[in-house]
């Protein structure tokens, strides 16, 4: 089981936090740019031929001898998709990288069809592999979670293959998590890009293991790369380690400076990280809950 009860009761008080307005499908909780007759004004148009009178703000037409209409925002649901890593990569660890990514997706997927917005999920390595189709409704959150139970880890990585293929079929743009490691010797940008060039609002999760970040490994070794297969036999000294965490670090600001220069959301964690305080506490100050 993902969650305990009281942790999902927990979740049932947050929601995502869209930084723009998407256009939506059914009355929701989530601003759309669309204008509607809720009771948040938005802005005033000239009354044409065959418009509602009752919207004429008559106010208006005192002063200036002219019709317009209110305008209002309309709230409606929102489009939540969920890019989750599932290369081979993510099976490092303990727990495995992809354990702990399955159910940052699974308590994001909860919030949202708790709050009527619509949902969908994809695993990737080097492609894109079976959906979890758009879904509405907290009655959904069985087969979300039965789905990610279900995602099988292996295969190498390809990042922007699989981001701009999604980039590229999915046709309603809404706020995108791209749960993943980052670690693709092809990178990362071309497929981050895709998104944004499609419209959608994207956000970072960046999931490493504690091994990763501060590998506990001395003496003669021979390093196998999980993905290709290659081989690597190295010297493990004081001096390597400490550049090794500098270049990794490099590369973690690097994706984080990449994000923040095309306002991208960008978190980064490690799997030793107490998953709840991640969920209810650091994923609200990343500002994709509140």
């Amino acid at each position: 089981m993902l969650f305990d009860p009281d942790f999902m009761r927990k979740l049932e008080r947050l929601t995502l936090v869209a930084r723009k307005a998407f256009p939506g499908v059914m009355k929701g909780e989530k601003r759309s740019p669309k204008r509607g007759s809720s009771v948040e004004f938005a802005d005033f148009r000239e009354y044409t031929p065959g418009d509602d009178f009752r919207y004429v703000d008559w106010n208006v037409y005192g002063r200036l001898d002219k019709l317009f209409l209110k305008m209002f925002v309309e709230e409606e649901d929102l489009h939540f998709y969920v890019l989750l890593d599932a290369s081979e990569s993510m099976t490092f660890g303990e727990p495995r990288k992809i354990d702990y990514a399955r159910r940052i997706a699974a308590a994001l997927g909860y919030i949202a069809l708790t709050n009527l917005d619509r949902v969908a999920m994809y695993s990737f390595s080097r492609s894109l592999d079976r959906p979890f189709r758009m879904s509405r409704g907290r009655q959904s959150a069985g087969r979300l979670f039965a789905y990610l139970e279900g995602i099988e880890a292996g295969g190498q990585t390809s990042l922007n293959a699989a981001l701009g293929r999604f980039a590229a079929q999915t046709r309603r743009p809404g706020i995108v998590a791209v749960i993943s490691d980052f670690l693709d010797p092809a990178g990362y940008e071309a497929g981050l890009t895709a998104l944004i060039g499609r419209n959608y609002e994207v956000n970072v999760i960046h999931v490493l293991d504690e091994q990763e970040l501060h590998p506990e490994l001395a003496g003669d070794l021979r390093l196998l790369d999980a993905e290709t297969g290659e081989t690597r036999e190295v010297t493990i000294s004081g001096s390597l380690m400490s550049r090794y965490e500098r270049n990794l670090e490099a590369f973690c600001s690097g994706l984080q400076g990449y994000c923040a220069a095309r306002a991208i959301g960008y978190v980064r964690t490690s799997t030793a990280f107490p998953f709840e305080e991640l969920v209810l506490y650091y994923l609200r100050r990343g500002k994709l809950l509140k």
